[in-house]
């Protein structure tokens, strides 16, 4: 899959937001991804992800800091810097599974679950106004979504906050709906962070 975006930092750059996965595993219910960013016109180092795609969604999360990025710069053999780059991020899915395991076996009582959301909720739309509310994020939109594991409870969250659609008031009252997050700058931004919170929440409880 190939997205190409403005960023907002840079009007007039394009940035290409590529997802890999292996053809083997195209079918899987949750699939590990290399996500590569390059700039359009090579001014900026490749950089490469880890990340998950979830096939009953079409959803796709990017995992925190905590597992590292790669960086390639646009000078010298960049093909095989990629391809070493590449398997360095392959080389962290094992953790990634074992974080993703231990959230989903951690269930979140109500509180910790609204604290999440709440969270979520002001990083996307900020301190001042919210538009939805938490309950909004907190809800599934498939009967498979309805666990309380942390696991799933921040992929109802993260969807919810990624694909939009969600009824609200503006800052005026007005009636509104959220918008989907389809920049790649801030699609990546709002992953990663999402990402930190649920791992931070599993801290928190000592997981």
């Amino acid at each position: 899959m190939v997205r190409i975006s403005p960023l907002i930092r840079w009007p007039n750059l394009l940035c290409h937001y590529i997802r890999l996965r292996r053809a083997g595993q195209l079918t899987g219910h949750q699939v590990p991804e290399i996500i590569l960013l390059n700039s359009h016109d090579g001014s900026s180092s490749y950089q490469m992800l880890p990340g998950l795609f979830r096939g009953i969604c079409t959803n796709g999360l990017v995992c925190g800091q905590s597992f590292g990025e790669v960086r390639v710069p646009h000078k010298g053999n960049v093909v095989e810097k990629v391809i070493e780059g590449a398997y360095e991020v392959l080389g962290v899915f094992d953790r990634v599974d074992e974080k993703r395991d231990a959230m989903q076996s951690l269930v979140l009582p109500y509180p910790a679950r609204h604290a999440l959301a709440n969270a979520a909720m002001k990083y996307r739309f900020g301190e001042d106004h919210q538009p939805v509310t938490v309950s909004q994020l907190l809800t599934p939109r498939r009967r498979e979504d309805y666990s309380d594991d942390l696991w799933t409870v921040y992929q109802r969250v993260q969807e919810n906050l990624m694909k939009g659609g969600l009824s609200g008031r503006t800052a005026q009252g007005k009636s509104s709906r959220t918008r989907a997050v389809t920049g790649i700058d801030g699609d990546v931004k709002l992953n990663r962070a999402l990402w930190v919170m649920a791992e931070n929440m599993l801290e928190f409880f000592g997981r």
